[in-house]
């Protein structure tokens, strides 16, 4: 049903998407199609991956409710403020890899062209390639939840994690490092973000563990 409501949108939808490379090529300049079918089958392919991105709530909720049957009764209480925070985290990221990293990507893969070359990527790896970021971006702002499941299952102690935060500082710049283009703001712009996630996580754990430990009393 979403993906035949957004299928009559698929051109602008995916126009949207082109925005923040289209805003940094010349006006006389844009993607372009290699293959003579991509012009339709791609914005169908970006119609059925935003459909699963707008049915994410619905997929947690699946997840939950897998897991939901091994919990004690007061224990399942905890799973709609886990449930609704992981679904505002997973859009917050997309938004995130959107509105911040796309314009400070797309600057410098541009600026960064050789004289004499022309940047009009084709419009199929272009969705390839910011598909898989707006994914991995979506799924590395559920580091507070995964920190929160992590500490409420005992798997790790809140204590034991502030005792390797020097090291998961250091760990979140070296993926600014491997996934944020070679210049300090946009490895900056990346790392900052997963280490406040990880103390965020931290923070709310506390929360979460303390009303358990009542809850269990």
């Amino acid at each position: 049903m979403v993906f035949g409501i957004l299928f009559y949108f698929a051109n602008p939808i995916y126009t949207f998407i082109a925005l923040p490379l289209l805003k940094h090529l010349p006006t006389d300049h844009g993607l372009i199609a290699i293959n003579i079918v991509s012009p339709f089958f791609v914005p169908f392919e970006l119609t059925f991956v935003a459909s699963l991105f707008f049915c994410v709530p619905f997929f947690l909720y699946q997840l939950w409710a897998f897991i939901a049957p091994a919990l004690y009764q007061h224990e399942r209480k905890f799973i709609w403020p886990l449930l609704c925070m992981s679904t505002i985290l997973f859009y917050l990221g997309v938004a995130f890899a959107y509105f911040i990293i796309f314009p400070v990507l797309f600057t410098f893969l541009t600026s960064s062209a050789p004289k004499g070359v022309m940047v009009s990527p084709d419009i199929s790896q272009y969705l390839d390639f910011t598909l898989k970021i707006l994914l991995m971006f979506g799924i590395v702002f559920e580091v507070p939840v995964i920190t929160i499941l992590l500490i409420w299952t005992g798997i790790i102690s809140r204590e034991k994690l502030i005792k390797i935060r020097p090291f998961v500082i250091v760990s979140a710049f070296i993926i600014g490092m491997l996934f944020a283009p070679p210049d300090v703001i946009s490895q900056t712009l990346l790392a900052i973000p997963l280490w406040l996630l990880f103390e965020a996580g931290i923070f709310l754990s506390r929360f979460f563990v303390t009303k358990r430990l009542k809850e269990t009393a």
